[in-house]
């Protein structure tokens, strides 16, 4: 049940990710995508820099920001 619950927290936030990005990002399945990618990253670099949030609002912060670091990313690689 966790791995789906992470999977859902993922994707509304690369949901949340592409309505912050300029533009659409990368369409709406594209930005769910990025949003589940992104909560992977978004979480090994806070544990890196030893961010710890529990409950749903800080799972969703950093899985934002991981999910908006990755459309930084992927779109500087892309030039868009």
């Amino acid at each position: 049940m966790s791995f789906l619950y992470f999977i859902l927290i993922g994707a509304v936030s690369g949901w949340i990710a592409g309505k912050i990005w300029k533009g659409s990002g990368f369409g709406l399945l594209g930005n769910i995508v990025v949003g589940i990618i992104g909560g992977f990253l978004g979480g090994w670099v806070a544990g890196l820099v030893g961010i710890s949030w529990n409950g749903l609002l800080g799972e969703i912060l950093i899985s934002v920001g991981g999910a908006w670091l990755l459309l930084v990313i992927v779109s500087a690689l892309k030039g868009k």
